[in-house]
């Protein structure tokens, strides 16, 4: 195993492209295979008709041109799942080269306004941190993935995930299986749907099935009496007319019969073949995904158990999950002309339904632990794999007690390695609050966000981007990227505050909070600014929260003093040269003694 991710890539890279020139060339050359056979066929029957040879000989041509199709399809679909692997690594060297923006699911479907982080620190849509992380194929392991990234687990939770996604860290060839099994379309499972339509009773009795049985044979039988009588009245059999009419009458009374069952049970019947088309449509992917999975053994207690609960008396999750699949595909032909035509006699579509609540009533209960198994196996995949593709970020370090929350070079994730400025960070152990100064673009917004990410990947079982960092559970509150909202009549003022208000109402609960505040309450003026952050402070150390509060606001520098050591001034630096701003983003301690606004207007053109 390769411990440069990018030698790996490129190595594999070249090794799919050559396979896939391999099978092109095959693919002309079967081509050619195929029409020299069709050929040779309308030849050997063109001799035929001319009586220079018998026709029989054309069978000959005739079964190579089938055993080439056969061939060809198998090849082209080889080939397709070369294309895709060739894809993955493309996107695995794109993602090393931080050209991935844009090119993977954003999960801007888990976006809440209400959520006390997931906007502000960047934890969804295009570019975020869900995009860089996720590889997941299945809704499952999207819902799951972003789960953990939303609500921070207990330390024994991270610690486990955290020694699965080890184990994970080098299994690039399980990671490649899976993106292969459908690269384009995810799977149109919902989970919570086909784990509650498993869950369900069924609808259909198992004493109903006989009498279907009885009528789909009376059915067939009324089938044979009408080709019987219409072939008698053709003459192409010979039937006394007794025999003709008691074979009609006994086809009407079959057609009248079994039309009645139709028309009193086709809304049980329909609701039954709804309820599986809403909750189990396209099968395929989920049971594609288990059967690789089911190949694998693991070591770690966390992935063991998520492999144990896989194994099952009778046929293997994948298989059962894929016969359900089948039956969804027989149910969509319900619609076709002659099955139609044919329902009243062999009543194909009750047949499915009974054949699906079997299924149900056999494996329905199972669903939802094959899911959570499922989506819990993709989303340590996806930890694994950004693992992998980063190994000089480590696992960070739980402490008891806190609040505690100490970074050693710490780094924003999201940016190039190298366009990032590690910096050190430490809370606790008295010191509550860093109040950070500094002039705009210095990066006190980028120093919270890339706190507020780290400890969101800490607590969901992810390496972080840091050298060390070392951190008691913490529940995260930021209040960074607020907006207005014209429909909902809210100011951008109100806005903050309401999150202000969130931050405070975490205090109530069990985990220590860390807060995120930048620039805060920049939509009031100066004075209430300063007794504003002097109050939010002061109420969220007493409430025994931890965090930091930007401003470009020197005044509210001076609520260091009120707090005493619970508190420090650090902030970041601006120089010019040559007329330039330039900034080096490194933290220091005590307050900015300078702003740049005026110089920023001028850089820009304004006439100041």
């Amino acid at each position: 195993m390769h411990s440069d991710p990018r030698s790996l890539y490129q190595e594999r890279l070249a090794e799919r492209q050559a396979d896939i020139s391999l099978r092109e060339r095959r693919h002309r050359a079967l081509g050619y295979g195929r029409l020299a056979t069709a050929a040779g066929a309308l030849a050997i029957v063109g001799l035929a008709l001319a009586q220079v040879l018998p026709v029989l000989w054309a069978t000959l041509p005739g079964a190579a041109f089938v055993v080439l199709v056969v061939a060809h399809e198998r090849l082209l679909r080889e080939a397709e799942r070369g294309k895709r692997a060739a894809r993955y690594y493309e996107r695995g060297l794109a993602r090393l080269d931080n050209a991935w923006a844009g090119g993977g699911e954003d999960g801007a479907r888990y976006l809440d306004p209400a959520h006390p982080y997931a906007r502000d620190l960047d934890l969804f849509g295009k570019g975020s941190v869900f995009e860089l992380l996720c590889t997941a194929r299945t809704h499952i392991g999207e819902d799951t993935l972003a789960h953990w990234l939303l609500y921070p687990a207990p330390p024994e939770a991270v610690q486990a995930r955290q020694r699965a996604v080890e184990e994970l860290r080098p299994r690039v060839d399980l990671r490649e299986d899976l993106a292969i099994l459908a690269e384009e379309a995810r799977t149109g499972v919902e989970p919570a749907s086909l784990a509650a339509w498993g869950e369900a009773p069924p609808l259909l009795t198992e004493g109903g099935r006989a009498g279907v049985w009885a009528l789909t044979a009376a059915g067939l039988a009324g089938a044979a009496a009408f080709l019987l009588s219409n072939a008698a009245s053709l003459h192409l059999i010979h039937l006394p007319d007794a025999a003709i009419g008691g074979l009609w009458d006994f086809f009407l009374v079959a057609l009248v019969v079994n039309g009645f069952f139709l028309y009193r049970f086709h809304q049980r019947v329909g609701v039954v073949v709804q309820a599986v088309d809403e909750a189990a449509h396209e099968l395929k992917l989920l049971s594609g995904t288990l059967a690789r999975l089911e190949r694998e053994s693991f070591d770690s207690p966390l992935l063991a158990a998520l492999r144990a609960s896989l194994d099952v008396q009778g046929d293997p999750p994948s298989k059962r999950l894929a016969r359900l699949g089948r039956l969804t595909d027989c149910l969509d032909s319900r619609d076709h002309l002659l099955v139609r035509m044919a329902e009243p006699f062999v009543f194909w579509t009750t047949h499915l339904a009974f054949a699906v609540e079997d299924w149900r009533r056999g494996s329905g209960k199972a669903v939802r632990r094959w899911l959570t198994v499922l989506g819990a196996t993709e989303a340590l995949c996806s930890l694994a794999r950004h693992a992998f593709e980063h190994p000089a970020d480590p696992f960070p370090e739980f402490v008891e007690g806190g609040p505690w929350l100490e970074a050693e070079g710490v780094a924003h994730p999201l940016l190039a390695e190298d366009r990032v400025v590690r910096n050190n960070v430490r809370l606790g152990d008295g010191l509550r609050v860093l109040i950070v100064s500094g002039s705009n673009m210095s990066g006190k917004s980028t120093l919270l966000r890339t706190l507020g990410v780290n400890v969101a990947l800490a607590q969901a079982g992810a390496p972080v981007r840091a050298r060390r960092l070392r951190l008691s559970p913490l529940a995260v509150g930021a209040s960074i990227q607020l907006s207005d909202s014209l429909q909902g009549g809210i100011s951008r003022f109100y806005a903050e505050i309401l999150r202000l208000r969130q931050i405070l109402d975490l205090t109530a609960a069990q985990l220590p909070v860390l807060f995120l505040v930048d620039e805060f309450l920049q939509g009031t003026n100066s004075h209430d600014r300063r007794i504003g952050a002097e109050a939010l402070a002061r109420g969220l150390v007493e409430r025994g929260a931890v965090g930091l509060i930007t401003t470009h606001d020197l005044a509210l520098a001076d609520i260091v003093e009120t707090l005493g050591a619970r508190a420090a001034n650090v902030h970041f630096e601006d120089r010019i040269e040559e007329g330039r701003i330039c900034f080096d983003y490194v933290l220091r301690p005590g307050v900015v003694r300078k702003s740049n606004a005026i110089e920023l207007m001028r850089s820009v053109g304004l006439e100041i």
